[in-house]
């Protein structure tokens, strides 16, 4: 697919989700947890709600919300990338009309000497390349 993603189209958007989890490859991470900040773009064609104004057409924010929140409040990931990756095909896998999706995992509090807003990955998966119809 091409990296140029404004040619994917319509998306839903979530940004600043913010939840504690504990991930991370040191041993203080995975028992006292930290904040994690998490965005969430989902290509799919949004005409048919737009015109119909019918929820039954479209997928609901909260049932992503509720994805990136029962993986980051999950079970721990030593590393963020595979908390992205749990969160694009959990999301991908749960709604066919989804296709493409892009996870930014940021972590806002990390040993680095600094001021900074977050560290942190971005994936993108695609329903054709990552996961089959």
């Amino acid at each position: 697919m091409t990296s140029d993603l404004s040619k994917l189209g319509d998306k839903l958007i979530l940004r600043g989700l913010m939840f504690h989890g504990f991930h991370g490859v040191k041993q203080e991470e995975k028992k006292l947890g930290q904040k994690f900040l998490i965005d969430v773009d989902a290509w799919m064609d949004l005409h048919t709600p737009g015109h119909s104004d019918d929820m039954s057409d479209t997928v609901s924010y909260t049932d992503i919300y509720r994805i990136a929140k029962n993986i980051v409040e999950g079970p721990s990931q030593n590393l963020l990338e595979s908390v992205a990756q749990l969160i694009a095909t959990t999301t991908l896998n749960n709604h066919s009309q989804i296709s493409a999706v892009r996870v930014v995992v940021g972590k806002p509090h990390v040993a680095v000497p600094g001021p900074l807003d977050y560290l942190g990955v971005e994936i993108i998966r695609y329903r054709t390349t990552d996961m089959p119809l």
